[in-house]
């Protein structure tokens, strides 16, 4: 694990609500990273899917996060803004979400981000199908 991942791992592992989803980081690259969220039956809608709260709670993050890695050290991040569509039922077995940095500045990052939605493992299994795009903007904070 590099300094870049300890840094966004341990900013992550803070996160009482990653833990509550069963959310947990599994990539982190300059300008990119990648959260990992089982479908649980706690997690979903009254129809049965994942539920926009939890999809979207991990876009945010994966955003955030993504954004940390071109911040200055010692530094936080907090979202400012974000728009969310949803493309599709929040149906899989579990949720990859990717945030990625369009543009980073010194106040401010702008971050897009997906989820996919991923089918159970196996030969046959389907390919990811992405089930939300996020635009967001974070803003870079000095900690408390």
């Amino acid at each position: 694990m590099n300094d870049l991942h300890q840094r966004i791992a341990a900013s992550f592992n803070a996160q009482g609500l990653m833990a509550t989803l069963g959310a947990r980081l599994v990539r982190v690259q300059d300008g990119e990273v990648q959260i990992d969220m089982p479908f649980a039956p706690g997690l979903s809608q009254q129809h049965g899917y994942a539920h926009a709260g939890a999809i979207t709670s991990i876009v945010d993050s994966a955003c955030g996060y993504a954004a940390l890695t071109r911040g200055p050290v010692g530094c936080e991040v907090v979202t400012a803004e974000f728009k969310t569509n949803f493309l599709r039922p929040a149906i899989g077995q579990r949720f990859v979400a990717v945030g990625r940095v369009v543009n980073a500045g010194r106040q401010l990052a702008v971050v897009t981000g997906e989820v996919l939605a991923h089918a159970a493992e196996g030969g046959d299994a389907a390919a990811p199908k992405v089930v939300a795009l996020m635009q967001a903007t974070m803003v870079y904070v000095n900690p408390r």
